[in-house]
């Protein structure tokens, strides 16, 4: 599911200030990155703020284009991913929520904590989950127009149920994070496993959490049939 090698980037997700991309484009993980351009009124560029990046050959072109890296922020305890890297090569800080555990002894970067909102990206920061059982510790960040859901959305074929756009990742279905997600109003959702939602956002939301539940044992049984080769 998770490819390694030489990576070979596939643009995603372009809209007026941002862009994303996929690493490995021919692996069913659908590691996806993004990057968002914010006005900086003391600068003569915007500053981009990199979201749980997976690195490529081309990315640094691809970030250029849209202003001056400001951060690189990890959204989910699992998605390091490549984010001291690419921090390191733009001499910016790698932002972790202040509540995340485990992450920061781990990145070999200068690392900034944030709150309830991300520095000064306009980003609004909210928990999603925090739990031990399983390990998950992941925040989601909007601003009003922007939907970034890192783990607990995502539209890789493994996430949607029948007639989904979004599902809800298949080992939170029964638990989905409804009081997190709901009554949000975006103008697109972008995930951090397969490409975002442009049209009708967040129908696509809500859709995703009001079905997790109906849909999951048709999910499970694909994937399951999936594994086996059936």
């Amino acid at each position: 599911m998770k490819a390694d090698g030489d990576a070979d980037l596939h643009e995603i997700d372009r809209f007026g200030r941002g862009v994303g991309w996929i690493a490995y484009p021919g692996e069913s993980m659908e590691r996806a990155s993004h990057a968002v351009a914010v006005p900086n009124e003391g600068s003569e560029t915007d500053d981009v703020w990199v979201f749980d990046p997976v690195d490529a050959p081309g990315v640094d072109d691809l970030l250029a284009d849209l202003g001056t890296v400001a951060g690189v922020v990890i959204g989910l305890d699992r998605h390091k991913r490549d984010s001291a890297e690419i921090a390191a090569r733009h001499d910016a800080p790698v932002y972790v929520a202040e509540w995340m555990t485990g992450v920061a002894d781990e990145l070999d970067a200068p690392v900034e904590r944030f709150g309830s909102r991300l520095a000064d990206s306009g980003f609004e920061a909210f928990r999603l989950r925090d739990s031990t059982v399983p390990p998950w510790q992941e925040v989601g960040f909007f601003d009003g127009e922007t939907l970034i859901v890192p783990e607990s959305l995502g539209s890789a074929s493994y996430f949607r149920g029948r007639r989904e756009r979004l599902g809800v990742h298949p080992m939170l279905r029964l638990t989905p994070p409804t009081d997190a997600l709901s009554g949000l109003t975006p103008d697109r959702v972008r995930v951090g496993h397969g490409v975002g939602v442009e049209e009708r956002a967040a129908l696509a939301v809500e859709d995703a959490l009001s079905g997790s539940r109906r849909k999951a044992p048709r999910l499970y049984a694909r994937t399951l049939r999936s594994a086996l080769g059936i």
